[in-house]
């Protein structure tokens, strides 16, 4: 490839493709340079480090899943948003493996400065359960019930680890349903207080 029109976008671009195609490990700065046909030094000029660039990949690839989790879920409401939130989660995940991977990385709050895609994903999270009646501190707890779910599920598929001869796809139908009556029947605080000292 040519050297001219190398930039931040780029390179961001290019390391994306390549943690898809390879995963988000393999991308290096040696690597990408090679894929540019130019010695590691050039790319130096557009990026500080290997951090900097997964952390541009992990940004760009958030506000990415959530374009397209906010467009699925427009206009609707309880059980129809959960579901085509989590569809839309999960088609990311598997279509984009290497960026999705990014997405879940740890970020540092000065790396987040300026970017919407992750707020912006813990807005239309909230947003979804509050639909169900659910105020803090069960927001919290329910959305990190739907991550771990939703990540857990995706990362199991893409990695081979369901072995069992039961469709993926009727047993992520039925793992919704399932959260569905959770969410509306979600346990009030005293409750499992209760159970906790009895």
């Amino acid at each position: 490839m040519v050297r001219a029109g190398l930039s931040a976008a780029r390179l961001t671009e290019a390391a994306a493709e390549m943690a898809d195609e390879a995963g988000l490990e393999k991308v290096t700065l040696s690597a990408l340079a090679r894929r540019f046909g130019v010695k590691d030094a050039s790319l130096y000029s557009h990026v500080r480090n290997l951090r900097e660039l997964r952390v541009r990949v992990g940004l760009a690839a958030s506000e990415e899943m959530t374009a397209r989790i906010a467009a699925a879920v427009a206009g609707r409401a309880g059980k129809e948003a959960l579901i085509a939130f989590a569809d839309a989660y999960r088609a990311y995940a598997l279509e984009r493996p290497g960026c999705y991977a990014a997405t879940q990385m740890r970020f540092e709050p000065q790396e987040l400065e300026g970017s919407a895609g992750l707020r912006r994903s813990v807005e239309l999270t909230y947003g979804m359960l509050r639909a169900y009646g659910l105020a803090e501190p069960d927001l919290t707890d329910a959305g990190r019930l739907l991550r771990a779910t939703f990540h857990g599920y995706a990362h199991l598929e893409s990695s081979g680890g369901f072995g069992h001869s039961r469709d993926v796809d009727e047993s992520w139908a039925r793992a919704l349903d399932a959260l569905h009556v959770a969410l509306e029947n979600w346990p009030p605080r005293d409750r499992h207080h209760e159970r906790a000292e009895g």
